[in-house]
């Protein structure tokens, strides 16, 4: 393959500052399955411990770049505080056990102008499609 060739398709896959797409200026939450609100027994709040499947794709080209579902483990933490990256902690916020979100986050909410190479670029709006799992309570029972 011609190099020059080859710069520019690399040039495409990694910088999106030469994509169609416009950038994604704030943060989108898409609901894809919602759960009726009597089915809802609690939502998503900041200090609930969750586990979440996600996966992630650039939002320029689509491509993945990670999943826990490629793990076949959730992902546990403690919403609010700090273990995500801001777009997703916030796109998290009111979610029901069950229920699916496809949250767009802009740069500034996501990895930044450093990105995290070598898989994010830098700069790059993100997808993040969001299953909530569970909602763990850590009570000390005595």
């Amino acid at each position: 393959m011609n190099p020059l060739a080859l710069l520019v398709i690399i040039t495409y896959l990694f910088f999106p500052v030469f994509s169609d797409k416009p950038r994604v200026e704030s943060l989108r939450i898409g609901v894809t399955r919602r759960i009726p609100e009597e089915d809802c027994m609690r939502r998503a709040n900041v200090d609930d411990n969750l586990g979440i499947h996600y996966t992630g794709l650039l939002y320029q080209t689509g491509v993945k770049f990670d999943s826990s579902r490629d793990r076949g483990q959730t992902l546990d933490f403690k919403l609010g505080a700090g273990q995500l990256i801001k777009g997703m902690d916030q796109g998290i916020r009111g979610m029901c056990v069950g229920e699916t979100r496809r949250i767009t986050i802009p740069a500034h909410l996501g990895y930044g102008k450093e990105g995290s190479p070598p898989v994010i670029p830098e700069d790059a709006d993100l997808i993040f499609e969001v299953e909530l799992v569970s909602i763990n309570d850590q009570k000390n029972e005595l």
